[in-house]
């Protein structure tokens, strides 16, 4: 399929290795690669430097580097991207988080979007309902304060009363909301609350499932979202190069390291993560569960588990499938995180029409 047979622009971004998860060979951790504000800086430079519309600044308690702290580092050193900032909202008192993400939105000039994890506090395991509803009332008050609306609120976790802060996003409101899950109170909240629904990997009929329920979910609250698709993509001139460099990414790894990386993720027994194991188990033997959709990543990752694998035409070919379906974003990375920042770069980016995402 040729690039010109789709023509609405989508949003194209990559993603910064904040948590400890750049390697050459999957399960060896390599000093050179390992989270650090110099490593991750040059991967968003690279990025900016590239084109891509956005960058996810990805955030996880135990693991890596502070997204928000790096965030206010990284803005004044781009040109053209936006922000994707996770925020655990389990960690972060909603005035103080509203007045950090209105900082970086005029530092970037606009140019920030905000992807709400629902965290637990560190220390803390919340069940998932209970937890899904404290972050339904943390994106009901933070959308209100970056929108510079006073806050009555009265909740389960939540009772709050106050004036919006003085600092204000460069348009007066609140960045695009990120979010993704695909438990029933995860789904919920999503479609009350948040812009852009945020999926994983599966095959093509899976996805579309996911996109028909959600659909209908946001009608229910008379809402329209939008839908991006978090996924990793390795591109080579050649077929045959593109699997060979899959087969090397996991060729230094053996199934116990494997086991305990994915298991040292804080959100190892989710439902989304548990989609991702049985998207492995559906698999051939060579790890491709559809064409140019493999899933040897999952067996040493935690969470998005499938990369995107082929040369320049199936590559394009496999993202133009989504978008037929309705994915808007795309959120890509690859290993190591700078190395395919370029290749994609240079052989697919310039065949999508995307363009940088409105604030």
């Amino acid at each position: 399929m040729s690039e010109q047979s789709h023509n609405n622009p989508v949003e194209v971004s990559w993603f910064s290795a904040l948590c400890d998860d750049d390697y050459r060979y999957l399960g060896v951790h390599d000093a050179e690669l390992k989270s650090s504000w110099q490593h991750c800086r040059d991967i968003t430079l690279a990025a900016d430097r590239n084109g891509f519309d956005n960058i996810l600044l990805p955030s996880g308690y135990q693991l890596g580097i502070d997204s928000v702290a790096f965030a206010g580092g990284i803005a004044p050193l781009l040109k053209q991207i936006h922000l994707l900032v996770a925020v655990r909202c389990g960690e972060l008192w909603v005035p103080q988080l509203a007045r950090q993400m209105a900082t970086l939105d005029q530092m970037l000039d606009g140019r920030l979007a905000i992807n709400i994890i629902s965290s637990d506090l560190p220390g803390e395991t919340l069940a998932s309902a209970p937890r899904y509803a404290r972050t339904r009332e943390n994106m009901l008050v933070l959308r209100d304060l970056l929108n510079g609306q006073a806050v009555d609120f009265v909740g389960e976790f939540y009772q709050l009363n106050l004036e919006p802060p003085s600092i204000r996003t460069q348009s007066g409101s609140c960045p695009l909301f990120y979010f993704g899950g695909l438990s029933e109170p995860a789904r919920q909240v999503a479609a009350e609350c948040s812009d852009v629904f945020l999926m994983w990997p599966d095959t093509l009929d899976k996805v579309e499932d996911i996109l028909n329920d959600m659909r209908a979910r946001a009608d229910r609250f008379q809402r329209t979202l939008r839908f991006g698709y978090r996924v990793h993509v390795i591109v080579r001139e050649t077929e045959g190069q593109a699997r060979e460099a899959a087969a090397r990414l996991v060729s230094h790894l053996d199934d116990s390291t494997g086991d305990a990386i994915r298991a040292r993720s804080l959100d190892s027994q989710s439902v989304g993560v548990r989609a991702q194991g049985e998207l492995r188990e559906r698999a051939d033997l060579d790890g491709f569960v559809e064409d140019n959709l493999w899933t040897g990543i999952g067996r040493a990752r935690s969470g998005c588990g499938a990369a995107i694998v082929g040369n320049p035409d199936q590559v394009l070919n496999k993202l133009q499938q989504y978008m037929d379906l309705g994915i808007e974003a795309f959120i890509l990375s690859g290993y190591p995180h700078q190395d395919e920042c370029d290749l994609f770069a240079k052989y697919v980016l310039p065949r999508i029409p995307h363009a940088a995402m409105s604030a």
